[in-house]
């Protein structure tokens, strides 16, 4: 428990840059330290009358003498060997406290695990990093370390000592760059800060970078957290366990605080409030799983999370660490997966984050050409220094391995892998080679999968990048970059473009229609209208849809209708399952009062009996990542606007025959080819009463006849309703 080092006498230059607040080691000053003829203890107490030390076991005092140096307590008690103590600590309003000492304990951190972090290998380095309680040496307290390179001195700050930044300075532990301290009877909800001053002799507070908790905004301290939780999520993993591309997924994208709200006059729900109201309508609807809105703490409400001031602290906006845990617990127990948008792409430029932590770049680089994203006004991670990557590596392990998440959705990839993105010539810095590819960016997803996919082989790793960067979801031996799926952007703006127009010129753009299937198993998609479909002005999907009440409906039920028989994976933002008319506002919960029309409350149902089509009928999913799955009937009707395909399996009972209208006008006798001879019925119309339509026009099971058609044998005439989409099935 005591300090070894041999200390025959004080060095009184060491103790002046102690009270100044210099020292990065003041644990080779203060303590109990042994001489050849007994022991000296030093301690440092501001403020204090009178200061002395209590042998633990003999209940001895010895009385520490400030005869120098203001604040400064020493005795030396010879012949004496070390032992165990505490202080007893007169205060100036006369009130006495015992406080066990700080600097009595030694290192914590392991070479071992310095080493593998210095070298971007230590993949658990949160367990070491940031506030942890434990008990040292039978003591209860809290170890904190933080990374901090550049800094001539680092202190822990908060209520327990006044946020005197000479209190509880830090030990530097040499060739690390890593300062720890060990602070007993500290407590689980104490918030801190590390107080940091920089060679220059700047003096300034940052909150924690591994902080697992903070305070509520616009407060900003870090909290010492407790992650300790009873999981009952083991039958989940094992009913659950998801067949990569061979299972539906139809996910539900929600932002938290904008899901539902209280009525009560509070801001938001408890995480584990939201966990049943959210569990039970997800559920109901036919969905599978969730995908969050980031949670890591922010400070702005506006940036919806993705300027992320604490990466390894759930919002405190909608509780504790531990309540989130019990809403993924929650939802696994509904069998519903829980995904979450995580943003390595950057990080704020506010004093209360990630920038300049130690007084200079530190996670960012140090050149504004390469650290600077003027899109957003925010800082870009220096991906190619060993501990930054260690920092983002082990924080996507961390929300796997101690939240249970099911996936992480990375955003605005594009942002990472091109060094000139968003930036003008002459602001950017080509790499090597003299491309614009960010080499170290590129690296760090490779480690990253490859990492994540040992250890978490379920976790989904989702990417968002729009410039059509190749084989983002292929082997990284075979050249990928080993995500397991990429949002398909070109699908979705292409098929929102197509469905704005007015069906008169929707001939024109025909193409817009059919070019997706071109590159449709080049990744392993998921087919997305996301948030960044109803912010920015855009207003709401069904808001862009042309035409009057009726029509806007009827053009949404046929857009989704694509969107569930197209290959690939689905994303619904929230809200737009009942076609909430405004763009979404994060101050407000979606408009849960439109569902007192009947409009809106069909479209609801029609998307939930799209949902539990498309889990019940393996040919809109078994073959998502292989050609076989998709067959064209007919893609070139243009002027009719009419297209029809097959959704398959290798089970020829699973055949679906989809025909989609995209124009007002009905077809009575529309011919189109079949694959089989036989009968065929209609198992799903979005033209029907119950959705808001006119009514099926096929009733009737349709017989196929020997009459060629879209250069097949057989066909079979149906009615096709405007603006529809009918599927049939061989019976």
């Amino acid at each position: 428990m005591t300090n070894k080092r041999p200390v025959f006498a004080i060095n009184w230059a060491e103790v002046d840059s102690l009270v100044s607040g210099c020292h990065d080691n003041p644990h080779h000053i203060l303590g109990m330290h042994e001489t050849v003829d007994g022991v000296y203890v030093n301690a440092y107490f501001p403020g204090a009358e009178s200061v002395a030390v209590v042998s633990k076991n003999t209940k001895k005092k010895y009385k520490l003498v400030s005869d120098r140096i203001q604040g400064f307590y020493s005795v030396k008690i010879e012949d004496q060997q070390t032992f165990v103590y505490y202080f007893e600590v007169t205060m100036g309003d006369g009130k006495k406290k015992k406080i066990l000492d700080p600097y009595a304990f030694e290192p914590v951190i392991d070479p071992i695990d310095i080493s593998k972090f210095n070298d971007g290998i230590h993949y658990e380095i949160y367990e070491k990093l940031g506030a942890h309680p434990c008990i040292l040496d039978g003591v209860r307290g809290v170890l904190f370390a933080v990374w901090a390179p550049h800094a001539q001195r680092v202190s822990v700050v908060g209520n327990f000592n006044s946020w005197n930044g000479k209190v509880h300075t830090m030990r530097r532990i040499e060739y690390s760059g890593i300062f720890e301290l060990f602070i007993p009877e500290i407590s689980v909800g104490e918030i801190y800060k590390y107080e940091i001053q920089t060679k220059s002799g700047a003096t300034f507070m940052k909150p924690d970078p591994y902080a697992n908790y903070t305070e509520l905004r616009p407060a900003n301290a870090s909290k010492v957290a407790d992650l300790s939780y009873n999981w009952t999520d083991d039958s989940y993993y094992k009913n659950n366990v998801l067949v990569k591309n061979k299972m539906p997924m139809n996910i539900y994208e929600v932002h938290l605080g904008a899901f539902k709200r209280p009525k009560d006059g509070r801001e938001f729900f408890n995480y584990r409030e939201i966990a049943k109201e959210l569990a039970d309508y997800v559920t109901e609807m036919g969905y599978t799983h969730v995908e969050l809105m980031p949670i890591m703490e922010y400070e702005q409400d506006g940036t919806y999370g993705y300027q992320t001031t604490a990466f390894y602290a759930p919002t405190s906006r909608y509780g504790e660490p531990q309540d989130f845990m019990y809403f993924v617990d929650y939802m696994h127990s509904k069998g519903i997966g829980v995904i979450c948008d995580w943003v390595p792409s950057q990080f704020p430029m506010s004093e209360n984050g990630l920038a300049r932590f130690d007084g200079e770049s530190l996670y960012e680089p140090a050149d504004s050409r390469r650290s600077e994203n003027p899109r957003w006004g925010t800082y870009i991670f220096d991906y190619g220094r060993y501990e930054v990557k260690n920092y983002l590596i082990s924080n996507a392990i961390y929300w796997v391995s101690k939240y249970h998440l099911d996936g992480l959705r990375i955003d605005s990839v594009a942002s990472m892998l091109y060094l000139d993105y968003g930036k003008s010539y002459g602001n950017w810095i080509p790499n090597q080679y003299g491309g614009n590819e960010n080499l170290d960016a590129i690296a760090f997803f490779k480690e990253l999968n490859t990492v994540l996919n040992e250890r978490f082989p379920e976790c989904m790793l989702i990417v968002e990048e729009e410039s059509g960067w190749p084989m983002l979801t292929g082997d990284i031996t075979e050249g990928g970059m080993g995500f397991d799926y990429k949002w398909n952007t070109t699908w979705m703006n292409d098929l929102l473009s197509y469905m704005a127009l007015d069906p008169l010129y929707r001939k024109y753009e025909h193409k817009k229609l059919t070019n997706s299937l071109t590159t449709a198993y080049d990744e392993n998609y998921i087919l997305e209208f996301s948030h960044n479909e109803v912010v920015a002005g855009k207003g709401s999907i069904v808001e862009q849809m042309p035409g009057g009440y009726e029509e806007k409906f009827a053009n949404l039920r046929l857009l989704y209708g694509c969107m569930m028989t197209h290959p690939g994976k689905k994303l619904l933002f929230m809200g737009q399952e009942f076609a909430q008319f405004k763009g979404f506002n994060e101050n407000s919960e979606i408009a849960w009062d439109l569902l007192d029309f009947d409009a809106h409350t069909i479209l609801r149902n029609y998307v939930k009996a799209l949902n539990h089509l498309y889990k019940s009928e393996p040919a809109l999913y078994a073959c998502d990542d292989n050609a076989v799955g998709f067959e064209w009937v007919n893609a070139t009707a243009a002027n009719e606007s009419v297209i029809s395909f097959l959704r398959k399996t290798d089970k020829k009972e699973d055949t679906l025959l989809v025909v989609c209208n995209f124009t007002p006008v009905a077809h009575d006798k529309y011919k189109v080819g079949v694959p089989y001879p036989g009968e065929y019925k209609e198992v799903f119309c979005s033209d029907n009463l119950q959705f808001g339509g006119d009514g099926s026009k096929n009733a009737v099971v349709r017989k196929s006849k020997r009459s060629a058609c879209d250069e097949r044998k057989n066909s079979i005439t149906i009615g096709l309703a405007p603006l529809s989409m009918s599927i049939f099935k061989l019976v």
